[in-house]
């Protein structure tokens, strides 16, 4: 309201900061996404559950379909020696597509295939692995600041 008054624009019009305010909040969301993953990336090198060269980050969604997130992530990786694996934009936006591009790199690899599917349960709101937010907290690993410059 003070910025509207500023420019004497009635509400509802678009501030000329728009852009600005914009471009600030996708800065701020994609440095915070680095320095989530740069604390990741250290407790699974620290605890030997990534190799200390080489090991490969994937983002994917809307993440991914992100330029400036994604080249945030490619600073990280950068900066980690790590690889940053993202599929093609166009296959980003589709949870489905996700799936079943996931799916296509297992197969590829040889990776977690059932031949028998006897016997599986299926839960829609299955947990994601094991919470270790609080073996993290207690590695109090300290993140090196990246320059994020885009």
């Amino acid at each position: 309201m003070k910025k509207e008054k500023e420019e004497g624009i009635e509400e509802g019009q678009i501030l000329s900061s728009a852009a600005d305010i914009a471009a600030t909040v996708q800065h701020t969301m994609a440095c915070h996404i680095v320095k989530r993953t740069h604390r990741a990336i250290l407790f699974c090198k620290q605890r030997d559950l990534l190799p200390q060269n080489n090991a490969v980050l994937v983002a994917s969604g809307g993440v991914a379909s992100n330029f400036y997130v994604r080249r945030a992530l490619e600073i990280l990786t950068n900066a980690t020696q790590c690889t940053l694996l993202c599929p093609p934009p166009r296959l980003c936006t589709d949870n489905g597509i996700m799936i079943a591009w996931n799916g296509i790199e297992r197969l590829r690899a040889g990776l977690g295939i059932l031949h028998d599917i006897e016997g599986i349960r299926y839960e829609p709101k299955c947990p994601l692995g094991v919470d270790i937010s609080k073996e993290v907290g207690e590695a109090a690993i300290k993140v090196p600041q990246l320059k994020i410059e885009i």
